[in-house]
């Protein structure tokens, strides 16, 4: 019969121990106010370039507001739409024109836009740090496909600071 010494015995209880007991503090990503600046200027940017005047919104992992940026000549209404964009990608963990879509197709689901501060318009993209969804990054005042790709030249401009 073979026995372990008791030293290793210890150590796998521990290890056991140690990974099936919750622990009383969590760790999260979190995306900084530098990394949202660039991922904002990217996205205001990018829609600039093709002659929109727009509004662009990066949240954090709450939803709360990290930037807010407006093209001086963007209608006001912009800043507000850009910033329920970004809410709702981080809200329903998905791009909004996703969400659109589904909320659309699926009568059971048509009631989440009526949720404060949520807008099933496309232009809102989610933002990933290893694996998860640490913010989300809008753009509203030119066309939801445009503002799409704008969120995405600005979530893209920022991957990198991400990882």
């Amino acid at each position: 019969m073979l026995v372990a010494p008791r030293g290793i015995v210890a150590a796998l209880t521990l290890l056991a121990a140690s990974t099936a007991a919750p622990q009383g503090v969590v760790t999260q990503r979190i995306l900084s106010l530098a990394a949202a600046r660039t991922i904002a200027e990217a996205a205001l940017a990018e829609c600039t370039s093709r002659g929109f005047h727009t509004s662009v919104a990066v949240v954090d992992r709450s939803g709360d507001p990290l930037v807010v940026l407006r093209h001086e000549l963007a209608h006001p209404a912009t800043l507000e739409m850009a910033r329920s964009k970004a809410y709702t990608a981080v809200v329903f963990r998905g791009s909004t024109q996703e969400f659109q879509t589904a909320t659309a197709n699926d009568p059971a689901r048509l009631p989440q836009r009526d949720v404060p501060g949520i807008l099933a318009l496309g232009g809102g993209v989610p933002l990933y740090s290893g694996g998860e969804i640490i913010g989300a990054v809008a753009s509203s005042g030119s066309n939801q496909t445009t503002d799409d790709e704008c969120a995405k030249a600005g979530a893209a401009k920022g991957a990198s600071l991400l990882e």
